[in-house]
């Protein structure tokens, strides 16, 4: 007859523990009970580890609010601004914490003093249906805590901000940088919010924002510590003026936002995990790397001037994507029966669906039924892109 020793498995922090009872039964205490063990982090890329479109953006300024370098992650201002900054995919991070890359907002040109409409934002967007599990507009909303390394030359107070796109409801916390130079860790809490359900479905539900700097119609007001109706003049009250010096920098990683009031450590994903999740947004499909090394989409001449192919996307991206492609025409050519090839005149995207997107390629000198491969040129660079960004 055998018998069953009871045992508590305590972890070395003494307050988690894993228990086997005289049954068999097991139960955990601490974090452990709460929090998943996988996929805690809302944020894509929060280790900056993607950088599908680039290394480096120069000269972000003035309409230029977009994604430029690291996946998921959005230069973005307000106002008709004058300062100048280069995004870029870093390789400096906090020591001994398991990241690789951060992100870098570098002032190239400076704007001592903000105009009452501008600002320098920082932003990750979410889909509605990422974040029913939140139950928020509900007496069960979740808290939810955002912790993030950082580090800058500039010392000061900074804002993060919860924004609720489909309630027009916002909430704000202030972090502040204590050493310049130096890596630090911050930890905000943010209360669940019972107003306002986040709609289900792929539009964008829920902003993450960093203030990095604002006029006077963002920080006249008192700051915003609890949910409520947007109020534009408290939404970043206290925030210095990071593009106030072609000195100033902010380096940022370790973006995790997970729910409940207590920060977990940085959930590292497997790189392909992790891809595969940008890809839902962004997909760029190489097709030349300068080095001889092209690959082609293969497909047929649908008439003696156009060929048409497919790429199916191995991750359903969000919505139908936009489409476009690096370089210049000249950079692409058709290959067909014999060996012989050409270069477009025009590319365009047909037939597109979250699945997949047909390609049509003007060209001259087919024969129309034959199969032939849309390629870069040998010694050349080329992408097909497409983008569901929020």
């Amino acid at each position: 007859m055998s018998t069953l020793k009871v045992n508590t498995i305590q972890h070395s922090n003494g307050t988690d523990a894993l228990t086997i009872d005289s049954a068999g039964n097991t139960s955990f205490s601490g974090v452990v009970t709460g929090t998943p063990l996988g996929n805690r982090n809302l944020i894509i890329n929060g280790d900056m580890r993607i950088a599908q479109r680039g290394t480096s953006a120069t000269g972000l300024t003035n309409g230029n609010t977009g994604y430029h370098t690291v996946d998921r992650w959005k230069f973005q201002h307000t106002g008709t601004i004058t300062y100048a900054v280069t995004m870029s995919q870093d390789t400096d991070v906090p020591s001994g914490e398991g990241f690789s890359n951060s992100v870098k907002y570098d002032i190239t040109t400076a704007q001592s003093s903000l105009a009452a409409g501008d600002s320098l934002l920082f932003s990750h967007y979410f889909e509605g249906q990422m974040l029913q599990h939140l139950k928020k507009g509900t007496t069960n909303a979740e808290s939810v805590t955002l912790s993030f390394w950082v580090k800058s030359n500039k010392t000061g107070t900074y804002i993060a901000e919860l924004l609720d796109a489909d309630n027009s409801r916002a909430i704000s916390k202030s972090y502040t940088i204590d050493s310049a130079d130096t890596w630090e860790k911050k930890s905000l809490t943010f209360a669940g919010d019972t107003t306002g359900a986040f709609v289900n479905d792929n539009n964008t539900s829920l902003a993450l924002i960093w203030w990095l700097g604002a006029g006077t119609d963002f920080t006249s007001g008192t700051l915003q510590t609890s949910w409520g109706t947007i109020v534009n003049s408290n939404r970043a009250v206290g925030v210095a003026n990071l593009a106030d010096s072609t000195s100033n920098y902010i380096n940022i990683t370790g973006v995790q936002l997970e729910v409940g009031d207590t920060a977990t450590e940085f959930e590292h994903r497997p790189y392909d995990m992790e891809l595969q999740r940008c890809e839902r947004y962004y997909r760029k499909y190489i097709l030349g790397d300068g080095t001889g090394s092209e690959v082609g989409i293969t497909g047929f001449n649908n008439t003696t001037g156009e060929f048409q192919g497919h790429f199916h996307f191995r991750t359903e991206m969000r919505a139908k994507p936009a489409f476009d492609y690096d370089g210049a025409l000249s950079s692409y050519r058709v290959t067909y029966a014999g060996g012989g090839s050409t270069n477009p005149t025009v590319i365009q995207q047909i037939e597109q669906n979250t699945w997949g997107s047909g390609i049509r390629v003007y060209i001259s000198g087919l024969t129309a039924g034959q199969a032939s491969v849309f390629r870069a040129l040998s010694t050349g660079t080329g992408a097909i892109n497409y983008d569901a960004e929020l």
